[in-house]
């Protein structure tokens, strides 16, 4: 989640939000900063302070409908993310992330190993 304030202590408690409902915040302090940002893969999101001083709106808007829209990742790295997700939300527990992704816990352990999610395992593992 994207998320375009100021306010420190804003931005603070957002990120608290964010957290607690499994997602990441990316703070970005500049209408500049968000616009560029809004071109990574994986962007679930964003939230606007509309109070920002100098915000412009029309470039805001622009950027939200770019003339030519970011290329979609491959299926290697859709795949990849959307594991290191499941991971992360079942707090590294395989069997747990292998049920919700609809796969076996072998095809997962395969997976794992050639996206080298191995860290992103074991620190949801110790994460909780």
């Amino acid at each position: 989640m994207l998320v375009v304030t100021t306010d420190p202590e804003r931005a603070r408690r957002i990120s608290e939000v964010m957290s607690a409902a499994g997602n990441q915040a990316v703070p970005a302090g500049t209408g500049a900063e968000a616009a560029k940002a809004l071109g990574v893969p994986g962007l679930v999101g964003v939230c606007i302070d509309l109070a920002l001083p100098g915000l412009d709106l029309a470039a805001l808007r622009r950027s939200l409908t770019p003339a030519s829209p970011v290329p979609p990742d491959s299926l290697a790295d859709a795949e990849r993310r959307h594991i290191a997700l499941a991971l992360g939300h079942t707090r590294g527990n395989k069997r747990q992330a292998a049920l919700l992704l609809g796969i076996s816990r072998s095809t997962l352990l395969h997976k794992i190993r050639l996206y080298h999610l191995e860290a992103v395992a074991v620190r949801g593992r110790s994460a909780g």
